[in-house]
């Protein structure tokens, strides 16, 4: 399989120069394959967010090096990386990110405007997508008359439009109840299925027992790795549970 993301000794650290540097990331070395599921977790503060922000390229790593599809992200402008998220990256967040004062279609469209892509076209991909994830009926409509469920399922078509190499999911059902989760994460799981990249951010082991392999930070490193493999998933989960208890326990400790 294809490596989509590669990262050696990657290192984040916010207020360089100043009296208190913090090292948000360290010396992390992490390589993704082409169909993961990725799910990232760990306590509040761990640097789940900031490996996200640095994978996605809204951040960048202070040393260390991070490759996205053999693209340095170092080396890129800023004018190139907004083409690079466009292009190849889709994002989904837990709140959904819609904007209130467009309409559903308009909404899903934004990643083929931005660029430049002929209007038949954004509009045939828009229906396409819509009538898969069965939202078509929403397109006329603007986010404040959706539910939450039906919000997320916008945020997910707005990511999938572009056809992109890696999905990157920020809690994507932190706001949803147990059904519309669920339906979320069924997804997630028919992406993930069409070759298509994941790496989510969650707390929940039962969404992480979904993955392919699970990355548990900690103090800004990866403390444990756990992959799927040949278990069941009922098997994952509880595996997953009982790191994710060990390690609380520890915290109180």
């Amino acid at each position: 399989m294809e490596t989509v993301l590669q990262a050696k000794n990657m290192t984040k650290i916010y207020g360089m120069g100043s009296k208190q540097p913090f090292t948000a990331l360290e010396n992390i070395d992490l390589e993704i394959k082409t169909g993961e599921f990725i799910v990232v977790m760990g306590p509040s503060g761990s640097g789940k967010s900031t490996l996200v922000n640095n994978i996605s390229t809204i951040d960048i790593p202070t040393n260390g090096s991070l490759y996205i599809l053999n693209q340095e992200v170092k080396q890129m402008s800023e004018n190139q990386l907004g083409k690079f998220r466009y292009q190849y990256l889709g994002f989904i967040f837990q709140n959904y990110n819609l904007l209130n004062s467009l309409t559903i279609y308009e909404n899903i469209m934004i990643p083929l405007k931005l660029i430049g892509e002929d209007k038949k076209v954004i509009d045939e991909k828009v229906h396409q997508i819509t009538k898969e994830l069965d939202i078509e009926s929403l397109l006329n409509k603007y986010p404040h008359e959706c539910s939450g469920g039906q919000q997320q399922r916008v945020a997910i078509a707005r990511a999938l439009i572009g056809n992109p190499k890696i999905i990157i999911a920020d809690e994507p059902t932190g706001n949803l109840d147990s059904q519309n989760s669920h339906e979320i994460l069924s997804i997630f799981k028919k992406m993930n299925e069409n070759h298509i990249t994941i790496i989510m951010v969650s707390h929940d082991p039962l969404i992480a027992s979904y993955s392919s392999r699970l990355l548990y930070l900690k103090d800004g490193k990866i403390e444990k790795e756990l992959f799927k493999g040949d278990k069941t998933q009922q098997e994952y989960f509880k595996e997953i549970v009982s790191i994710n208890s060990k390690e609380m326990q520890k915290m109180l400790d």
